[in-house]
C-alpha cells in the first residue's frame, strides 16, 4: 500500500537526521532543516511559481502550491500561501521532499497544482500525490509522537489546537493524521 511505503520512508528519513538538527523528540520537526541539511535542498518562496524553471503553463486562474526542481536541488513554495498558512507551507515542503525521496527520476520538475492534487469523485488523489501527502504527514507528524502528545493533551478542551501548534500543522492535516494513527 502507498501509505505504508510513505510512512516507512519518512521514518527512515527521520532516523538518519543528525541529532544536531533534530533530537527525535522536540516538536515541531524542523522540515526545512531536514530538506537543507540532510538532502541539500534549497527552499525558495516565490510570489508566482509559474516563473520557476520547468514550471508548467497554467491559466491565470490556477496557481502552484509547490514545485520540486531536482536538477537545481530546490523546492519552491508559494509565498502568499506560506505567509497566510504557515502549517500549509510546512506541509508543502514535506510533500515536495516526499517527491524527492520517492518519485524523482531525473532532472524534470515535479509540480503540484490544484487540478493534479485534487481528490476525484471517490475522494482519492492521484497515486504519487497521495504518497507524497502520506510522506509529508508522517515526516511532520511522526505516529509515535502524535500518540504521545495526544495521550498527554486529550483531557484538555483545546487538545486539537495544542496538537496543531505543537506539530506546526494545519487543522486539516492534523485531523487526517489523528484519524490515521490514534
Amino acid at each position: 500500500m502507498l501509505t505504508d511505503r510513505a510512512e516507512e520512508r519518512a521514518e527512515r528519513v527521520l532516523a538518519q537526521v543528525p541529532s544536531w538538527i533534530w533530537d527525535g523528540e522536540t516538536l515541531p520537526v524542523p522540515v526545512e532543516d531536514v530538506a537543507d541539511s540532510v538532502f541539500g535542498l534549497c527552499i525558495r518562496e516565490a510570489p508566482d511559481l509559474r516563473a520557476a524553471p520547468g514550471a508548467p503553463e497554467l491559466p491565470p486562474s490556477q496557481s502552484l502550491s509547490g514545485l520540486l526542481l531536482p536538477r537545481l536541488g530546490e523546492i519552491w513554495v508559494n509565498a502568499a500561501e506560506a505567509r497566510e498558512w504557515p502549517g500549509r507551507r510546512r506541509f508543502t515542503v514535506g510533500h515536495e521532499l516526499g517527491h524527492w525521496c520517492m518519485h524523482r527520476s531525473g532532472a524534470e520538475a515535479i509540480w503540484c497544482r490544484s487540478a493534479s492534487v485534487a481528490e476525484d469523485d471517490r475522494g482519492a488523489f492521484p497515486p504519487a500525490e497521495a504518497e507524497a501527502n502520506s510522506f509529508a504527514a508522517a515526516l511532520l507528524m511522526p505516529a509515535r509522537l502524535v500518540r504521545r502528545e495526544y495521550a498527554r493533551l486529550r483531557a484538555r478542551d483545546d487538545c486539537f489546537e495544542q496538537l496543531c501548534a505543537a506539530f506546526g500543522a494545519s487543522g486539516a492535516a492534523m485531523g487526517r493524521r489523528l484519524r490515521a494513527v490514534v
